[in-house]
């Protein structure tokens, strides 16, 4: 199960998840965002599938060497999973509640689905 949760989430779904999605790993099902609780096809699901927290605040791993302030957007990069604080062609996951410098970090992330 998932121990990066900082601040309890309430919503979970199980969804059709990428290949090698591990529990605790940032996800995006279509325009949905969150956070695998559980590995793929792990914890009751179908092999497919993966339970994923649809809200809260995680620590989680935000790539680049671009800056982030707190409250400024992160992205979720649809082919790949991986965090950014770059808006181009990306999806909007959710809000910085940690600052980030030049470098790639983890921080504290608030879910926050459009």
């Amino acid at each position: 199960m998932a121990k990066n949760n900082v601040f309890a989430w309430t919503r979970s779904r199980s969804l059709p998840v990428a290949d090698g999605t591990v529990s605790g790993s940032p996800v995006i099902v279509g325009s949905l965002v969150g956070v695998a609780l559980t590995n793929k096809g792990g914890g009751g699901n179908a092999a497919t599938d993966a339970t994923v927290a649809l809200d809260g605040a995680w620590d989680l791993p935000v790539t680049t060497t671009t800056t982030i302030d707190v409250g400024g957007i992160v992205y979720i990069i649809a082919a790949t999973g991986v965090l950014t604080p770059v808006a181009t062609a990306n999806v909007v996951f959710g809000y910085a509640l940690e600052a980030k410098g030049a470098a790639a970090a983890t921080i504290r992330v608030e879910i926050s689905q459009v």
